[in-house]
């Protein structure tokens, strides 16, 4: 009689790959800065692999995290079974100063950039209220075409500018504590720069609707606010040339960007941003390209479309390589900061198109030198040699 199997041995089988995935996975607890960071991972993966994922709970890159188990620090190259670690297994990181990335926003405490004595504060707020009604102002402000509002302690936008500002190119509300960027903005037709840093503007203080209103703005900066997100609306700002929101805590742009396609200069250093669309290939214009301390692990292929780009910023992020194609195709690229990732010279040789990017940078080097700017022939731009 033929023997079908016996019923227990298979449930006995089916729990014990049960026990051994279980034993596969780890619940570990990582001691960081008076916090307690809980993280599930395998027992098969590395040290290296785990101070990867550390990377965006801690936002100390790799090379400068120092993992203690038991007194012991841990090497990259063991697995985490290899090291005795277990479910619960408390593991103590130290990191090294100056190996930090995404390091968040600048905060700021005080509306004004520098100190001033009691004395010239009530000379400064006196001069300004008394001015800012005036109609002398005003005509100058038609006559230069610049609104220069900046550290002047306000709190929300002069009724003075809506009556003025249709004849205004220029606005500038930095350093101010503005939380209220309304619609109304939107009938300052001819501003052509907008300046709103440092206000600790929101998402939802900025009426978009309002600025996308303003066709002909060529400048648009919101550094040092409290922006997490960019609307889709951005895009219709297609005049754009420069584009600033570093230091505020986005962690994503819009995939509309790529409908700038007169954008110049774009500026998001110190956010939160873990990945870049790809539809930015398609902003033609660029010239510079500021994302240096985010999040950042990759970038799209499409950066390669960016065929006038000069300068690249990436330094501080968790980049491990750069696009394929990024030498080959962006003809005019000089400048590449690599600081704090972990891209070495060694991965920079093999892309393609290394050579002719290198002979650019050696010119620029070269033209520097002539103007007394110093530097060496080395590449120093960041990669580490091995």
């Amino acid at each position: 009689m033929e023997n079908k199997g016996n019923p227990n041995k298979e449930d006995e089988e089916i729990e014990n790959k049960k026990s051994s995935s279980e034993e596969e996975n780890l619940k570990l607890q990582i001691k960081f800065g008076g916090q307690t960071i809980r993280l599930n991972t395998s027992n098969h993966n590395t040290v290296a692999d785990l101070k990867f994922l550390l990377l965006s709970h801690t936002n100390v890159l790799p090379r400068g995290q120092k993992l203690i188990f038991k007194g012991k620090v841990l090497n990259d190259s063991d697995t985490l079974g290899a090291c005795d670690l277990h479910n619960g297994s408390k593991i103590m990181l130290i990191a090294s100063q100056g190996l930090h990335q995404g390091e968040g926003p600048l905060q700021k405490n005080s509306p004004a950039i520098y100190q001033k004595t009691q004395v010239e504060e009530h000379i400064q707020i006196y001069s300004y209220r008394r001015s800012l009604v005036t109609k002398t102002r005003g005509e100058r402000w038609k006559a230069t075409g610049v609104i220069g509002l900046s550290e002047s302690r306000l709190k929300a936008i002069p009724d003075a500018v809506w009556e003025w500002g249709s004849f205004a190119r220029v606005l500038d509300l930095s350093n101010n504590c503005i939380h209220d960027i309304p619609a109304k903005i939107g009938c300052l037709k001819y501003i052509q720069k907008l300046v709103l840093n440092s206000n600790g503007l929101l998402d939802d203080s900025i009426s978009w609707q309002g600025l996308t209103e303003m066709k002909g703005l060529t400048y648009l900066s919101l550094d040092q606010n409290q922006l997490t997100t960019l609307p889709s609306s951005l895009g219709a700002l297609t005049y754009l040339e420069q584009l600033h929101v570093a230091s505020n805590k986005l962690a994503n742009l819009p995939s509309e960007i790529g409908l700038l396609t007169r954008l110049e200069i774009l500026k998001v250093n110190n956010n939160r941003i873990t990945v870049i669309p790809p539809s930015l290939g398609d902003c033609s214009s660029l010239i510079e390209v500021d994302m240096s301390s985010n999040l950042l692990a990759e970038l799209p292929e499409t950066f390669g479309n960016l065929k006038i780009l000069k300068a690249l910023h990436l330094n501080n992020n968790g980049l491990k390589s750069l696009p394929s194609n990024l030498f080959k195709k962006c003809v005019q690229l000089s400048t590449l900061d690599l600081h704090g990732t972990i891209i070495t010279i060694d991965i920079l040789r093999q892309v393609e198109g290394w050579e002719d990017f290198d002979r650019r940078r050696c010119s620029k080097l070269k033209k520097q030198l002539e103007f007394h700017a110093g530097g060496s022939a080395e590449f120093d731009e960041g990669a580490d040699k091995n």
